[in-house]
């Protein structure tokens, strides 16, 4: 009962300020989990994927735009083939009940993968070439999943795909700018994955992976490490990770109010050169675009 109690007033907290469109989560914690309860891996995987179903409602309630899930890197093909093959069949069963949720298209949830689908199995890719037909056209909620991804190999791909085009004359290299190079990421073709407003990690460790850098670094996001394994993960954890995020906010928020009123005061005094001292802490404003 207190924790409920806890987690309403939590939700009512942040409900009152700004939601983050866009989270992305590092569901890290899965195999850890099964260990300490002497359980194989598949087990905590099995776990693990029951919550992804849960965050991704929580996540549909409070208003979040985007969510995308890191569910498997290029580097977990270093695991086992047993695991590697039980994570692809529990995959491959989510993206079949989504396929059928009734849930799927009352949230109106376009479903989309990101990664190199060229290292999946041909069932896996069928599937995924089924949920993503079917939703494509929603826009209420988007949900990506990362599946044999890497983000250095994202951004690889899309150079080379762009010197390609390039080589060709199909662009110049005037045409080469921040847009573009997202336009090339994956899920290319198509809408690229936005900027990242918060980025959540489970299972205690504080590092991104090669997790979306392009979407995550120029945004200065967020970020939210937590101990909890990504099985144990709560909806109060979800709530407090966008407590962080507003909190974030509210300071850059305060720090832009503050630079603005010292160029107010400069500007009063009106004697630039009596204000010399003033004006060497202003002149970081200009890279900053206050003019």
């Amino acid at each position: 009962m207190f924790y409920r109690k806890y987690e309403q007033i939590l939700e009512k907290e942040i409900l009152s300020s700004e939601i983050p469109e866009h989270i992305a989560v590092i569901m890290d914690g899965n195999r850890r989990y099964a260990g300490q309860l002497g359980k194989a891996r598949i087990f905590g995987h099995a776990m693990g994927a029951e919550v992804t179903e849960q965050v991704i409602e929580w996540c549909y309630e409070i208003g979040v735009k985007q969510l995308t899930l890191y569910a498997f890197s290029t580097e977990n093909f270093q695991r086992s083939e047993e695991e590697v093959g039980g994570l692809f069949n529990l995959i491959n069963e989510k993206f079949l009940k989504l396929h059928t949720d009734k849930r799927t298209y009352e949230k109106e949830m376009q479903v989309r993968v990101i990664g190199d689908r060229t290292k999946l199995p041909a069932y896996l890719n069928e599937s995924i070439d089924r949920i993503e037909k079917a939703t494509e056209h929603h826009r209420k909620f988007s949900l990506n999943v990362a599946i044999a991804y890497g983000g250095r190999q994202d951004i690889m791909q899309a150079v080379r795909d762009i010197a390609t085009c390039v080589s060709s004359g199909k662009l110049s290299l005037e045409d080469v700018n921040e847009s573009l190079i997202s336009k090339h990421l994956y899920p290319a073709p198509g809408v690229p994955v936005p900027n990242v407003d918060l980025i959540i990690r489970t299972g205690g460790d504080e590092r991104i992976s090669n997790f979306l850098p392009w979407q995550a670094n120029g945004s200065e996001c967020a970020t939210y490490f937590c101990a909890p394994f990504w099985p144990e993960f709560r909806k109060i954890d979800l709530l407090r990770s966008v407590r962080v995020y507003q909190a974030r906010k509210e300071e850059k928020k305060r720090e832009h109010s503050y630079r603005i009123s010292k160029v107010k005061n400069f500007l009063r005094v009106g004697k630039y050169e009596n204000k010399s001292e003033d004006l060497g802490q202003l002149l970081p404003l200009k890279k900053q675009g206050v003019s």
